[in-house]
């Protein structure tokens, strides 16, 4: 694949004709994939109102700019969870990359690092955990559970992450069986053990659907997990605990009181419960019933720099950045990922200038109003 190179028009310039922006990004990584492949990426459960409302949820807020501010300077700069950043987003953990390009998860990791962001990493990834963190060197970077029929597989992977230098353990809590993902199924794209893992042959993703026996339905032994199983977790890793997966203020006071660091306010990009609410919709809440206990994140339906000032006017300390880094990487690899990153830490910096707020600290809920063309879809 070609490299991305600068314009002075600061388009993407890749193999083929020029990409001026993120829209044509989704639409060279679509020509680049198989059909069953983008289903994957794209698509949502159910009908995709949820992944739709996630869209939807930042059309509905406006950015009030400040005048005659002194922007000379701009800090794009933060912690999560200890761990300093070049800026408040994060690649969110999305599985099988390898499918989207040969590279795969390497890419993704080497890309990240490149840009100084913190990059989380799936259970499902085609690479072995240890083969990303080769590649990511001393970058910060996580690991993404999902919790295995047998706790001591989830052991074993925790404690692996642990011994490759990964700097907090991400728990996926919203997948006790995977969400009725029609387009993906149309096109011919299911999730299930044949599909290789790079964690190894014993590793399994979350169950397609329950089975039917006797006079119900079950599902497998993960699936009886409560909130005991954060403390089992504590006693297996030094890590700190991120549960991600969070959509209600009780849910996320019980992870505090279990032990978690953070937590990340997702709906799982509109894949799991068709009718959940947008992740955008329910973080106030959440940032005001545990914003002082734990640090707050999440992710779903960001895109570009503003829909990353608006979760962090509502209190996110970083967001995650799930399909636009997919649509990267199969458009152009390791350097598609790295110039997606770059050209958003650019654009922030840009909108940081223009709302005059020249650092993190000065975004607070001042910079929102309610838009009253919350309800047009035009992009």
């Amino acid at each position: 694949m070609g490299k991305l190179v600068r314009s002075s028009a600061d388009m993407w310039v890749g193999p083929g004709e020029a990409v001026r922006s993120l829209r044509q990004l989704e639409a060279e990584a679509e020509r680049r994939v198989t059909d069953d492949v983008w289903a994957y990426i794209q698509g949502g459960a159910g009908e995709e109102a949820t992944l739709a409302a996630n869209r939807e949820a930042f059309r509905r807020w406006t950015l009030m700019p400040r005048a005659l501010v002194d922007v000379s300077e701009l800090d794009l700069s933060t912690e999560i969870l200890g761990q300093r950043v070049h800026a408040p987003f994060f690649v969110a953990p999305t599985a099988y990359q390898g499918k989207v390009h040969p590279d795969g998860e390497l890419a993704t990791a080497r890309a990240a690092a490149h840009e100084g962001c913190l990059a989380v990493f799936s259970t499902l990834a085609s690479r072995s955990l240890e083969e990303i963190a080769s590649g990511s060197g001393a970058a910060p970077r996580w690991f993404q559970l999902y919790l295995q029929p047998d706790f001591e597989i989830s052991r074993s992977l925790v404690r692996r992450a642990e011994r490759a230098g990964y700097g907090a353990l991400v728990v996926t809590v919203d997948a006790p069986v995977l969400g009725v993902r029609d387009r993906q199924a149309s096109a011919g794209f299911a999730i299930d053990a044949s599909l290789p893992v790079g964690n190894g042959h014993d590793v399994v993703p979350p169950p397609r659907a329950a089975s039917f026996q006797g006079d119900r339905y079950r599902l497998r032994s993960e699936a009886a997990s409560t909130w005991e199983i954060l403390d089992d977790l504590r006693g297996v890793t030094r890590l700190p605990i991120v549960v991600k997966g969070i959509l209600t203020a009780d849910d996320a006071r019980r992870c505090a009181d279990h032990g978690a660091r953070a937590v990340i306010v997702s709906n799982h990009g509109g894949r799991q419960l068709d009718g959940a609410p947008a992740s955008l919709d329910v973080l106030p809440e959440i940032v005001e019933a545990v914003g002082s206990r734990v640090e707050v994140l999440m992710d779903g339906g960001v895109r570009r720099a503003r829909d990353v000032l608006v979760a962090l006017a509502f209190g996110a300390r970083a967001v995650g950045l799930g399909r636009p880094v997919l649509w990267a990487l199969a458009a152009d690899g390791e350097a598609g990922v790295r110039r997606y990153l770059s050209l958003l830490g650019s654009e922030l910096a840009t909108c940081l200038a223009l709302v005059g707020r020249p650092k993190l600290g000065d975004i607070d809920r001042s910079l929102l109003r309610p838009s009253p063309r919350g309800n047009d879809r035009s992009p």
